[in-house]
């Protein structure tokens, strides 16, 4: 949230700065979810006015879209091919948006977030 920063900074005088509150739990910072293959499990999470997020913590199948067809299909994941988020997601086969993936019908690109909607939604990529 916003209102941390201010928070720890200091006055231009140098004097500390009194916070006005404390943290509120819907205010907290989480740990990212960080997707993996494997037998589906989803996680969930409660925001502000008792909103509730669901995070996909594990997946095995995926919803691909076929633009050129219209088509949706919910399909296998067989393998997290590369994940151009971060060079350590890609080592550890992390499923974030923009994973390219092995699907049973070929390569996928994931477009949903998993980690924030708890869905995985994917289009097909062309080879």
């Amino acid at each position: 949230m916003a209102w941390h920063d201010n928070l720890t900074k200091r006055k231009k005088t140098g004097g500390k700065k009194r916070a006005y509150r404390t943290k509120r739990v819907h205010e907290q910072g989480r740990h990212p979810v960080e997707t993996a293959l494997g037998e589906t499990k989803r996680k969930k999470v409660e925001g502000r006015a008792r909103i509730e997020k669901v995070k996909l913590v594990k997946a095995e199948m995926v919803n691909v879209s076929d633009p050129a067809t219209g088509r949706t299909e919910r399909l296998k994941i067989l393998d997290v091919v590369r994940n151009p988020a971060k060079a350590e997601y890609n080592r550890r086969g992390v499923i974030t948006k923009g994973t390219i993936i092995r699907t049973e019908k070929g390569l996928a690109k994931i477009i949903s977030r998993p980690g924030q909607d708890g869905a995985l939604n994917a289009v097909v990529e062309e080879e």
